[in-house]
């Protein structure tokens, strides 16, 4: 009889605990579902934090004017988004748009690279722990 119990009891003590976390959660869970599978939204950056995105160029083949371009959009699109693909895509497209077609851009914390580019169109730099490597081809 108490090993027939004991599964009893563990049963009616984790419906009890589901149906009070349901209880608790339940005006929350549409949220967090909507947030989970949401577009990705533009955030804003505190000053703070984008005081420390200090550039540290790695590798270079482009004027000055356009390294500091490049940093100026790779900023920008740390401003406006959080997710690696987003910023790189907002990167290429400003680049595309302003230098014409056709710019490359992979951002992240850790990727290898071997690429062929126009000459005088490459840069790879880090703004704060994520690199940027920036490039265009013909």
């Amino acid at each position: 009889i108490a090993q027939r119990l004991l599964p009893e009891a563990i049963r009616r003590n984790a419906v009890y605990c589901w149906t009070t976390l349901e209880t608790q959660i339940s005006s929350l869970l549409p949220c967090l579902l909507l947030k989970l599978f949401q577009h990705p939204q533009p955030t804003k950056m505190s000053s703070e934090k984008k005081d420390k995105l200090e550039p540290q160029i790695k590798s270079v083949d482009m004027t000055e004017d356009m390294q500091q371009e490049a940093v100026e959009v790779a900023i920008e699109a740390m401003e406006k988004y959080h997710i690696e693909k987003d910023i790189a895509q907002y990167i290429k497209r400003e680049f595309d748009s302003r230098k014409g077609a056709t710019w490359h851009c992979v951002v992240g914390r850790n990727f290898g690279s071997f690429v062929t580019h126009e000459t005088k169109h490459f840069i790879y730099f880090y703004l704060g722990h994520c690199a940027i490597l920036l490039f265009k081809t013909q």
